[in-house]
């Protein structure tokens, strides 16, 4: 669907659940949250699902819009969900009721009858941000949100897939909000335990492939360990990222025993996707993961032969 088939699709609709995926980000909350607030003042009644992992860094933002027990709705949405593996146990149950998915990722699973998936956005709040302006004015308890999902997405506007369009967009939200306090609590703030748990990761990295792949790794007794939160874990799948002579960075965190998290954060020669997707994963080419069973070791080398593999065939 074309972002005005879109508008005009959740203008005919009413008593909307809109779902988040699993381990939320700010990108997929924040255009859950902009786009209840959207539909609201259009005078419909609109919900989000509760998440259950969402952390303190961005529960201020969906707060408002959480759905009380046993809440019906008539019409399911997902926002930033690229697959069904990706909801939280909690929206399993509303799987085969999404009847639009709003995403920016090329693997996006066509799960829902009506789409609006554009994998040139840097981030799912950009194509929100588009489709929102098409159904009511862009207020700041809406914009605010936006700009959380596409600054947190594009790292705040450094990372490879920001563009000129990214740019347009933060600037006319920037019009409705100040935006320094939450850049310095997204980008400029960090716990005493973040802080420790970057060095323990960057002093047990193990560099691979003439050292252009680095893994690091989130065991859970480093959690355990350290007293860490999730948000105190937030993001730090772009630490391995940040090592000089590196193409590929690659983060294993263990969720529970005999389940790793994969994220990988790659330069042009690694496509991401592929290489996740190998793996039963996807996101984007810079930037993916999957959910993999295993030990640590098992799972490392699984990676890093997909990493070879995908290299090897992108030079035939």
């Amino acid at each position: 669907m074309t972002i005005l088939e879109t508008a005009n699709y959740l203008k005919a609709l009413d008593n909307i659940l809109i779902l988040t995926h699993v381990r939320p980000d700010g990108d997929t909350i924040g255009c859950a949250a902009a786009l209840c607030q959207a539909l609201r003042d259009l005078g419909k009644t609109a919900y989000l699902l509760y998440n259950p992992e969402i952390t303190a860094t961005y529960e201020p933002y969906a707060a408002p819009y959480w759905a009380e027990d046993g809440y019906q709705p008539d019409h399911v949405i997902s926002t930033d969900i690229a697959a069904l593996s990706l909801l939280p146990e909690n929206a399993t149950s509303y799987a085969s009721r999404i009847e639009l998915a709003i995403d920016h990722h090329p693997s996006y699973g066509d799960f829902a009858p009506n789409s609006c998936v554009d994998p040139s956005a840097a981030a799912a709040g950009e194509i929100l941000y588009e489709i929102i302006a098409q159904m009511t004015p862009i207020t700041p308890a809406i914009a605010m949100p936006l700009y959380v999902a596409i600054a947190t997405d594009t790292g705040c506007f450094v990372y490879s897939n920001t563009t000129a369009r990214t740019h347009r967009i933060a600037a006319a939200l920037m019009a409705h909000i100040d935006v320094a306090q939450v850049n310095k609590a997204l980008f400029r703030t960090k716990s005493k335990v973040r802080l420790a748990m970057e060095s323990r990761m960057v002093a047990d990295m193990e560099l691979f492939d003439h050292n252009r792949v680095v893994v690091m790794e989130i065991p859970l007794r480093l959690r355990q360990e350290m007293h860490a939160t999730e948000a105190d874990i937030e993001e730090l799948s772009s630490l391995a990222a940040l090592v000089e002579g590196t193409d590929c960075g690659i983060t294993l965190r263990e969720l529970r025993p005999g389940v790793i998290k994969i994220s990988v954060r790659s330069g042009p020669r690694v496509n991401a996707t592929e290489v996740c997707a190998r793996l039963g994963g996807g996101g984007h080419r810079a930037a993916a993961g999957a959910t993999v069973e295993g030990t640590m070791e098992e799972v490392k080398r699984k990676i890093l032969q997909s990493v070879a593999e995908v290299v090897e065939h992108a030079k035939c």
